[in-house]
């Protein structure tokens, strides 16, 4: 029995590695997590930090006076003074970032909503701020009250510690949901041709014509499409861990903050990757199983890529948190125990019942599978 589990397990690896497709689902497509850390931390820098000169030509249609021109420099606006119409005009021209109008004390900012425009705002609504606190401090000072007595009534300090980087767990947690995309795609492909596609081609019926039971045929077609997931998910693990490296040495939005993630948290991940490796693999031999042709596999396999990928997505959009019914539910809980190992936070009953609902369920698939193979249905493609 042993024998004839090795021999198949072998069978299959070599057929795998063999098939440049495999490879490519496993190997090529861990490369673009690199582009996604660089590409989306690179983004997120620029729009950061972007520059007071891409949002600051602002319009006026009345002439400002000494103490608003000196704000204005302060501020770096570079200020244009005409009538409304013309303003107007300028600014549909894409001339100017925003308008001012006045009448007597009532000031109207003009502009579309955009993100150049919210830029534009927040500088505006500085420059009024600044001539309103002028404003205030002058008309006290006319009323022979001291501005300091009433603006210092009471006295703020800011003591906020840095606790977390918005910008770094944004970029880690999408880079764990894309290795869970990567290793679906590496899992789709061997778990087709190891079923559907013996079955099309006609191999599958002198393989069950040989004295191997049906038992062994699936675990060793199991374990290969496993090791083939396994290997993307490490790949893209150790890719993912060079980008977070490459990126806190390359943007300054994550000054402060080190992105390394720690020894343990790098064993506890792998111990994630592997499980939903298995997890998925046995779903993807038990979905193209049932297909008669490669592919009817291929497009019975596709859904498997949005339930694989959307749980996670909704668990980081909308925050939600590890508890132990969480850390049973398929996908879900996946997703969530990475965000907690990444942050430092490890459970250890969480990844014990993530681990022991995951066998359950590997296990389930895998009777339901030798099943089928033990029926002579599946020996005929038609």
């Amino acid at each position: 029995m042993k024998n004839n589990l090795w021999n198949m397990l072998k069978k299959e690896i070599r057929e795998m590695f063999r098939d440049k497709k495999s490879l490519s689902m496993m190997l090529i497509i861990p490369i673009m997590i690199p582009v996604l850390v660089i590409g989306m931390s690179a983004l997120f820098e620029s729009q950061v930090n972007k520059s007071v000169e891409e949002y600051n030509k602002i319009g006026f249609d009345y002439q400002l006076n000494d103490v608003e021109s000196k704000i204005a420099e302060s501020l770096q606006i570079e200020v244009s003074i005409n009538e409304q119409k013309k303003l107007e005009q300028e600014y549909e021209k894409g001339n100017l970032d925003l308008y001012v109008t006045k009448k007597d004390h009532h000031y109207i900012i003009h502009g579309k909503d955009n993100e150049t425009t919210s830029y534009a705002t927040s500088l505006t609504d500085q420059f009024f701020t600044l001539y309103k606190e002028h404003l205030q401090q002058e008309y006290l000072s006319d009323n022979h009250i001291d501005p300091e007595e009433v603006v210092s009534i009471i006295t703020i300090e800011e003591d906020i510690k840095a606790t977390e980087n918005f910008y770094a767990n944004y970029i880690i947690s999408y880079a764990f949901l894309f290795i869970i995309m990567a290793i679906t795609v590496s899992a789709t492909y061997p778990a087709t041709d190891t079923t559907a596609g013996e079955k099309e081609r006609g191999t599958l019926e002198t393989l069950l014509t040989f004295p191997i039971k049906s038992k062994d045929i699936i675990i060793g077609k199991f374990l290969s499409v496993t090791l083939s997931s396994v290997i993307t998910g490490l790949i893209s693990l150790i890719l993912t861990i060079v980008s977070l490296l490459l990126a806190n040495n390359m943007f300054k939005i994550y000054n402060g903050v080190n992105l390394m993630l720690p020894l343990s948290s790098i064993l506890f991940a792998t111990i994630v990757i592997i499980a939903y490796s298995f997890l998925i693999s046995g779903l993807c031999i038990a979905i193209a199983s049932r297909s008669k042709t490669f592919k009817e596999a291929q497009s019975a396999l596709t859904p498997i890529m949005f339930i694989s990928f959307f749980p996670g997505m909704i668990a980081f959009m909308m925050k939600m948190e590890t508890t132990t019914l969480f850390s049973m539910i398929p996908f879900l809980n996946y997703t969530l125990l990475f965000t907690d190992i990444t942050s430092g936070n490890i459970n250890f009953l969480h990844i014990f019942l993530m681990l022991l609902s995951t066998i359950v369920i590997i296990a389930v698939i895998l009777s339901v599978i030798i099943r089928q193979y033990k029926s002579e249905k599946v020996l005929f493609s038609n």
